[in-house]
């Protein structure tokens, strides 16, 4: 079903340059009211800092593969996004991940042998460019205080994805991850749909954590976490029926597994 993004950049940039005050000195945000780029993207990254308020929309689950990442689930086939129209506008009530809240922007490194990181953007991207009346990045040669918001906001999201990362840790020590697999059956079709190529919580081996290691990961966060997502997978029956009434149902043999990748 998903698995963590293996070119060079990142899902949604085409290319990444850094903000500078010399090139981009005229340059403006610009208001955007729809994201194109999310249309066919059915699985978004996530931090843990977003799972109580996501678990309410979309199921949480984990990319395969060794280096297993969160994700918000916004569709089950590969190209189907439930929540958005064909032009990327929010279709009702919706949570939008911050890593799609935060593109075009994205702090990185710009030498190999430095971990300083700065602030890039996609130039290809409609939010930022010359034209139109939007806020200024620059005032008098310093960044003005939209690009220090921009800045912030880039800012926490990092801090957000290295606790995420210490997170998947965590979870990988306790050997708490196992293959997911989900089987939906409807009224038309003897065979259930199933999804599989993801990766879940085995709430078996949850429940037999010893004593003392079901202490630390409750006093260190990790329970509740664990828990909104476990309770966010009842959503899969709902984004599937979701597809089917928007006419993205999957059309496949039903006995064969739906599988998608990200």
């Amino acid at each position: 079903m998903a698995s963590a993004p293996a070119n060079s950049l990142p899902i949604f940039y085409n290319d990444l340059i850094p903000l500078s005050t010399v090139d981009h000195a005229d340059y403006r945000t610009q208001p955007v009211d729809a994201a194109p780029f999310l249309v066919t993207q059915h699985a978004v990254p996530l931090t843990i800092d977003e799972f109580v308020s996501a678990q309410r929309f979309v199921p949480i689950i984990f990319s395969a593969g060794q280096d297993s990442v969160p994700l918000a689930l916004m569709g089950l086939n590969e190209g189907v996004n439930i929540f958005v129209d064909d032009e990327g506008k929010l279709r009702g009530p919706a949570y939008v991940p911050a890593y799609v809240r935060r593109y075009p922007w994205m702090l990185a490194k710009l030498r190999p042998d430095s971990d300083e990181l700065s602030l890039c953007f996609d130039p290809t991207s409609k939010a930022i460019g010359t034209e139109g009346d939007g806020p200024v990045l620059f005032e008098n040669g310093q960044p003005a205080d939209v690009t220090k918001g921009i800045l912030k906001f880039c800012e926490d999201f990092e801090q957000a994805a290295a606790r995420t990362g210490q997170f998947m840790k965590d979870l990988a020590e306790m050997d708490l991850l196992m293959d997911g697999e989900v089987a939906i059956q409807t009224p038309n079709n003897e065979q259930p749909f199933v999804y599989r190529g993801f990766r879940m919580v085995n709430e078996e081996k949850l429940r037999d954590l010893r004593g003392d290691q079901l202490r630390k990961i409750n006093q260190n966060g990790l329970l509740p976490l664990i828990h909104a997502h476990l309770f966010s997978l009842q959503l899969m029956r709902e984004i599937f029926e979701a597809q089917v009434n928007q006419g993205k149902g999957p059309i496949a043999v039903p006995a064969a597994p739906v599988a998608v990748e990200a």
